[in-house]
């Protein structure tokens, strides 16, 4: 209910002096590997406390970003013997007793949303709230009228979450008034959070017409930067820094505003609003993909004519540094394989990303439809197989829909000798009108490829849902006979091993999220 942190990377002005280049022990080499190599970057701190690269403050307010925000959360729990949020904690209420924080209100602010980013992950309500009115006193003697909105807005969704709807959802109103009109790009981040925040509080109530505004608003908000981004430039730290970024950034929330509206349409029954929707959200996420691979393009292009140029120039010397120039080469290949194996990593997370949410979609799509038929008054009821109905006066296209319907309901395709013959027997008809129903109703030439189909979205649900299933496990409970064939054919469907697409669903937090939600 309750999770991230409000603020990002906050860019303070450094307190300690600035030490010669050549040395590893200092606060932009701990702070490059902490996410995913948080001990390492602990045991660069420690060193730079220790030659006086750091004051003492300054190193516990990092090891406390370390502990809060690393990908590798269970390392840090088994390095410190104890929950990494108890000590981020604890780090945290001292420094705030400490005389060098208690005279910097910019320090103030840093340990605080690291206190207050804690809470909410713990989901610690009354922790949480009681951190953001500190944050709120603070940024008032800063001056920073847009930061005291942003913690405003926390404050009114932990009053609902509290039980104090009304005195939150006057707070929550009042922030979303004061931010709405400005064309900057901090007011409008800040305007995003808070629209979301009470998004998430009305759908928790089950009021899910009231969310459409706020959806629509974020969208018109986005459209309007996405064509005027300089009007919006503010140079404030949390704006993207190119056309890019600015670009994953537009895409990011418009496709969370889009789902929102999707969800909320699905709920209230109106079907066409919802299939407009998510027809926007496919052409987003498909304008997204090829952006991305656009770029990537760049890239590599941009680096491997940068690595000729070296080339070149260190042709001249190679005779005679022969053993440096094998070292270097070595080294850059290292390199390229990394960032290659990032820029993969990164297209399997947006893929596990957009899998699961059309599963998802899917499935929604799928009991929406049964319970529209099911209302429809005039509607004549469906047959069920063995009941006597009338199958031969179906056209192919409702015969389709109650074969899907007993081939889902009853999970006969997780059967894994299910097969044309099972419906002959099960309806009495023949192998041709199921042929021709499949053909007609469905956008598969042939029922094996239906049942795959089927088999291969069920098997993702069980790789994301059930971790402790192993591979082979997974292929069997989802209808395949062959763990082999499974794989093979996983691959082909979704794009990816069924193995990475499990390693990637656990990843799958963008960074804008980790840093605004």
């Amino acid at each position: 209910m309750l999770m991230g942190c409000t603020a990002g990377d906050r860019k303070t002005p450094e307190r300690h002096e600035q030490q010669p280049t050549d040395t590893i022990y200092t606060e932009q080499k701990a702070m490059a590997v902490y996410a995913y190599q948080p001990e390492r970057a602990l045991a660069i701190i420690d060193s730079a406390e220790v030659v006086g690269n750091l004051s003492q403050p300054r190193a516990d307010f990092l090891r406390m970003r370390i502990y809060s925000q690393t990908q590798k959360g269970e390392v840090m729990d088994s390095l410190l013997g104890r929950s990494r949020f108890e000590a981020t904690r604890a780090i945290g209420e001292r420094l705030l007793q400490n005389d060098a924080v208690t005279t910097d209100f910019g320090m103030q602010q840093n340990v605080l949303e690291a206190l207050f980013c804690t809470a909410r992950q713990q989901k610690d309500t009354e922790s949480g709230l009681r951190w953001a009115r500190q944050l709120v006193d603070v940024c008032h003697r800063q001056g920073a009228k847009t930061e005291v909105l942003r913690n405003e807005a926390e404050i009114g969704t932990f009053l609902c979450y509290m039980g104090q709807k009304e005195q939150g959802f006057s707070k929550l109103d009042s922030v979303l008034a004061l931010l709405d009109g400005q064309r900057r790009f901090n007011e409008l981040d800040a305007l995003i959070i808070a629209s979301k925040r009470k998004m998430d509080v009305l759908a928790n109530e089950g009021r899910y017409l009231e969310t459409l505004p706020l959806a629509q608003r974020i969208i018109d908000r986005l459209d309007d930067y996405e064509q005027h981004p300089d009007i919006y430039h503010d140079g404030t730290y949390r704006e993207p820094q190119d056309s890019a970024d600015r670009a994953d950034y537009i895409q990011f929330y418009r496709s969370q505003a889009q789902g929102r509206m999707t969800a909320a349409y699905a709920v209230l029954g109106q079907q066409q609003s919802m299939e407009e929707v998510y027809q926007q959200i496919e052409r987003t996420v498909r304008d997204a993909t090829a952006r991305e691979h656009l770029s990537r393009y760049h890239a590599l292009e941009q680096d491997t004519l940068r690595r000729e140029a070296e080339g070149r120039s260190q042709l001249m010397t190679l005779v005679a540094v022969i053993s440096i120039s094998a070292l270097l080469i070595v080294l850059a290949f290292a390199g390229f394989m990394m960032f290659q194996r990032r820029s993969i990593e990164r297209k399997n997370r947006i893929l596990v990303r957009e899998i699961t949410e059309a599963i998802e979609y899917k499935k929604y799509k799928r009991m929406y439809e049964e319970l529209l038929s099911a209302k429809e008054p005039h509607a004549a009821p469906r047959p069920a197989a063995g009941d006597g109905g009338d199958i031969s006066a179906m056209t192919d296209v409702e015969l389709f829909r109650h074969i899907d319907s007993l081939i889902t309901g009853e999970r006969l395709f997780l059967d894994p000798h299910f097969d044309r013959q099972t419906l002959v027997d099960r309806l009495q008809v023949s192998k041709e009108r199921i042929g021709a129903a499949i053909a007609q109703g469905s956008s598969h030439d042939r029922l094996s490829d239906y049942i795959q189909k089927l088999r291969l979205e069920y098997s993702a649900q069980l790789l994301v849902g059930q971790p402790e299933l192993t591979v082979k496990q997974v292929a069997q409970q989802s209808g395949f006979s062959s763990s082999p064939y499974f794989c093979t054919r996983f691959r082909q469907y979704f794009g990816v091993s069924p193995s990475d697409f499990r390693q990637d669903s656990r990843m799958n937090v963008y960074p804008y999220e980790r840093a605004n939600v």
